[in-house]
């Protein structure tokens, strides 16, 4: 039996405030387009690098304008792969950094030093479009292709941003200094780490293994006061031979200092590792995309 779709609408307090962080989103990247890339003839990757491109060769052609219609091709992918949900939100998305690039006009930052305006530029479009992309939607083109990925591949957005950009750029190298093009690879660089913090944030979700003759007694204290499952695996040490106990957990970001100082008071001897994890299915620790 096929499953039903998605609701549209989860509840009006969701869809309040979905608006209300994509207009902030849109704002801080209109403000680090209009304020920073532009005032500073720095390129910038994906849809909007095309779009500002193309305002570069025709300057009575609005950047927001531009923006739209290359844009509309795209949400043909976004409601035949992630749904129809995040193709409503997305169109909203687009529509608010529209806006935004078009009315948005604050004095540029009086910043001489291009690198900073870079790394600048980097961390407000980064914070911006991380903040879309927490709603149920996104401000569309790049955002559009790096969910699709994510979604399907499990590829990280970050990843997707900083790669396509990094083609883009290659493209469009003809139009810009070789200094343009270095400074904007900081700001595309920037914008990708800032961008897989804030979407993922707190909600990423760490792999634990542990070796203890004390496994019974941690075990035992994760269930209790963590609140988290364990896994116990049998082995064998390489070299005296004798036999293990691995406790195996998967814990949000949140409680590894917890987890830490469990382990640490119960048997300070133990051998913990803890890595970092793509992705994970499951009703209760699970963190898949929200889209």
């Amino acid at each position: 039996m096929p499953k039903p779709p998605k609701p549209l609408f989860e509840s009006p307090q969701q869809v309040i405030s979905d608006l209300i962080l994509l207009c902030i989103g849109s704002t801080l990247c209109a403000t680090a387009t209009n304020g920073i890339l532009i005032p500073n003839h720095f390129a910038t990757g994906g849809i909007t690098g095309i779009a500002l491109i193309i305002h570069k060769l025709l300057p009575a052609f609005d950047v927001g304008l531009i923006y739209l219609l290359i844009n509309i091709p795209l949400f043909a992918l976004a409601w035949m792969t992630v749904g129809r949900r995040f193709f409503v939100f997305s169109i909203v998305g687009t529509l608010t950094l529209t806006l935004a690039l078009t009315f948005v006009h604050f004095v540029p930052f009086k910043v001489e030093d291009p690198i900073l305006n870079a790394l600048l530029a980097g961390l407000i479009l980064g914070g911006g479009a991380g903040i879309c992309l927490r709603t149920s939607g996104s401000q569309g083109g790049m955002d559009i292709l790096s969910v699709m990925l994510l979604k399907r591949f499990s590829i990280n957005i970050g990843t997707t941003i900083l790669t396509v950009n990094i083609l883009v750029l290659s493209l469009i190298s003809v139009y810009y200094s070789i200094e343009a093009l270095l400074h904007t690879m900081i700001v595309v660089y920037v914008t990708s780490k800032v961008v897989n913090i804030v979407v993922t944030g707190l909600s990423q979700r760490k792999s634990v293994f542990i070796i203890s003759h004390k496994w019974e007694e941690i075990s035992h204290e994760i269930l209790k006061d963590i609140r988290r499952g364990v896994t116990i695996i049998k082995g064998e040490g390489g070299y005296l031979r004798n036999e293990e106990h691995i406790l195996y957990a998967v814990i949000a970001f949140t409680e590894i200092g917890q987890l830490k100082r469990l382990v640490r008071s119960i048997d300070p001897t133990a051998f913990v590792v803890i890595s970092d994890t793509l992705e994970v299915m499951n009703y209760r620790i699970g963190n898949q995309p929200h889209w």
